[in-house]
């Protein structure tokens, strides 16, 4: 975690409107520092959320951005990223992507290089090279410390439901029960400081909207899994007539609303930025009340907003906020509803 102090301003609605303007998901002060200074030197929106996004891989976010962190069932880090114009709806995504660090420059590469919006996996991982991106290990000490010690205790927890042996008691290999059994409300077993996405928003000066993504998804997760950080439209969404969105939090669970897209279209349709988050978390809380999840948006005109779903354990959610009326990374806090 980032130690420092900040300024801590509590404020609802938070829409103070200003452009241009940088806000991004939990207090990652130095990503939004990095994305505020691309603007000021005359970058695009696209470039700021970019290096604002690179920033963290590079700092390795609490542990969920970037390499060395979240393992997943084999031990290996891979990540997840997706950045959006929000001009032209072009969208770069990757996801699974294997020893390459820079995932959110990957994903700008399938942006400008290719017809595509998405590649995964190996592929991913040899388009990367092929562009220029190093091939380097992604595992640290402290991944691997973290997967062993998974091991030893019988790979607790994990993803895993309706198979045999018990995935509460055993490892696998595992293999599918011929009954299913399934909860009316399933609790998951999502632990909120194992995932911090960084989604992050830039409007310019002029209205012009960009979103990225970038995450080491969630620890110990089955490999292959994608979860909602790389999607359009779930991990974030920009849209330079309307505003820009991204989420965090429970993937799985997220992804299945596109919540991100939905506060977009909302602020579209006139809602403000608060009621926008709100009205899409609320949405995913209709179905999965105790969900892991939280939401920045943004306007054309530089209002912003937040919310997030209030659960044992998490009742504030953390958020940077640049624009001309702080000059400088601010640290917001939104309480949960």
């Amino acid at each position: 975690m980032i130690q420092r102090v900040f300024v801590i301003i509590c404020l609802l609605p938070l829409n103070q409107a200003a452009l241009p303007l940088v806000i991004n998901t939990w207090q990652f002060e130095n990503a939004a520092d990095a994305a505020w200074s691309t603007l000021q030197m005359g970058g695009s929106v696209l470039d700021a959320v970019e290096r604002g996004c690179a920033r963290c891989e590079l700092e390795q976010c609490d542990g969920s951005v970037g390499f060395g962190g979240s393992p997943d069932e084999r031990g290996e880090t891979t990540l997840d990223a997706m950045i959006m114009n929000g001009d032209t709806m072009e969208v770069g995504a990757v996801a699974d992507l294997r020893r390459v660090k820079n995932a959110v420059g990957v994903a700008r590469a399938v942006m400008n290089h290719t017809e595509h919006t998405f590649i995964v996996g190996e592929s991913a991982t040899i388009f990367a090279e092929n562009m220029g991106f190093m091939s380097e290990d992604l595992s640290t000490n402290n991944s691997i410390a973290i997967f062993s010690q998974w091991l030893q205790k019988n790979c607790q927890p994990n993803y895993r439901k309706n198979v045999f042996p018990d995935p509460s008691k055993s490892c696998g290999p595992y293999k599918p029960k011929a009954k299913l059994w399934k909860p009316k409300h399933p609790k998951g077993n999502f632990d909120p400081s194992s995932h911090d996405t960084i989604g992050m928003i830039a409007i310019g000066k002029n209205g012009q909207v960009a979103a990225a993504t970038s995450t080491n998804g969630a620890t110990h997760k089955i490999p292959g899994r994608v979860g909602d950080s790389p999607v359009a439209g779930a991990g974030a969404y920009a849209d330079s007539t309307a505003g820009g969105a991204a989420a965090t939090g429970d993937g799985d669970i997220m992804m299945r609303f596109l919540p991100s897209f939905l506060a977009v279209d909302l602020m579209r349709n006139g809602d403000q930025p608060t009621v926008a988050c709100k009205t899409a978390i609320s949405r995913i809380k209709k179905y999965y009340p105790n969900f892991f999840g939280a939401m920045i948006c943004a306007n054309t005109t530089g209002g912003y907003g937040a919310a997030c779903n209030k659960r044992p354990g998490f009742s504030q959610f953390p958020f940077m906020v640049v624009n001309p009326q702080t000059n400088q990374s601010q640290l917001q806090v939104v309480d949960c509803f």
